[in-house]
C-alpha cells in the first residue's frame, strides 16, 4: 500500500446468514479522491461502504486505512476512528429529530469533546453558505427534504473529517436539489482535501466522482478511468 492510498479493501468477503453479500471485493481510493461506488439495488454497494467505514467487519478479507488494517480491530477503536477521522452522510440524512439544525450540525464536534459554545458557533457558520440562514433553531421535522440534507452534509463534513463516506446521499430527493448537494459536498470537499466514498446507483450523482467502480453480486466488476480534466 502506498501513502497515496487512504482506504483500501482487499478480497473481503461478507454474508448475512445464509446470503453472500460481498465476493471477494477489492478496491482502493486515493486520499483527496472522490469516488462513486456504483451497482443496481441488492449489489453490496452499501455492504462494502460499511465495511470501508469499519461499520461492519467482514468475514475474511483486510480493510486498511492510510496504511493501518482496522478489520481486526476491537469495535471501541473502530467507533473511534469514525468519530475523530470519519464524517457520514446518509440517504435521509438521519438527523436527531430533539435537536436544532445548529445542535445536529454540531454533534460530531461535541462528541469530540469541544465545548458546546464553541461547537455551536462554529455549526452556525455553515449556515449562509449552504443557503440555510435563518434555520438554525429549526428542529427535522420543520425542514424539507433538500434543506434536512444540507444539515446532514455539513454534520459530515464540520469536523474536518479525513474521509467521508456517503450512502445515496441524494437518493431521497428530487433531481434538481440533489445535484445541489453533490455541488455543495464536492466543493467541500475539494476545498478540505477531504476523500469521498459515495455509493449511488444513479449515473448523475457518479458524474460528480473523478472515478467510478461497479460493485455487482458482491464483485467489483467494472473499474471507470478517471475522467480527463477532473
Amino acid at each position: 500500500m502506498t501513502d497515496a492510498i487512504a482506504v483500501e479493501a482487499r478480497d473481503v468477503v461478507l454474508s448475512f446468514g445464509q446470503t453472500p453479500a460481498l465476493r471477494g471485493a477489492s478496491l482502493s481510493v486515493t486520499r483527496g479522491e472522490i469516488l462513486a461506488i456504483m451497482g443496481p439495488s441488492g449489489s453490496g454497494k452499501s455492504t462494502l461502504l460499511h465495511c470501508l467505514a469499519g461499520i461492519l467487519v467482514p468475514a475474511s478479507g483486510e480493510i486498511h486505512v492510510d496504511g493501518r488494517r482496522i478489520d481486526t480491530l476491537s469495535e471501541t477503536a473502530r467507533s473511534a476512528l469514525r468519530r475523530d477521522r470519519f464524517g457520514f452522510v446518509f440517504q435521509f440524512g438521519q438527523l436527531v429529530p430533539e435537536l436544532t439544525a445548529e445542535e445536529n450540525i454540531a454533534l460530531p464536534l461535541l462528541l469530540g469533546g469541544a465545548r458546546r459554545t464553541a461547537a455551536l458557533a462554529e455549526a452556525r457558520t455553515w449556515f449562509e453558505p449552504l443557503g440555510l440562514d435563518g434555520l438554525e433553531r429549526r428542529r427535522s421535522g420543520e425542514l424539507s427534504g433538500g434543506q434536512a440534507q444540507r444539515i446532514a452534509l455539513a454534520r459530515g463534513l464540520v469536523a474536518g473529517p479525513e474521509i467521508l463516506f456517503a450512502d445515496e446521499p441524494t437518493g431521497s430527493l428530487d433531481s434538481l436539489t440533489g445535484e445541489q448537494i453533490m455541488e455543495l459536498l464536492v466543493t467541500a470537499a475539494r476545498e478540505r482535501g477531504t476523500t469521498v466514498i459515495v455509493v449511488t446507483h444513479e449515473a448523475r450523482v457518479a458524474a460528480y466522482a473523478d472515478r467510478e467502480i461497479i460493485v455487482r453480486d458482491g464483485r467489483v466488476t467494472s473499474l471507470v478511468p478517471e475522467r480527463i480534466g477532473s
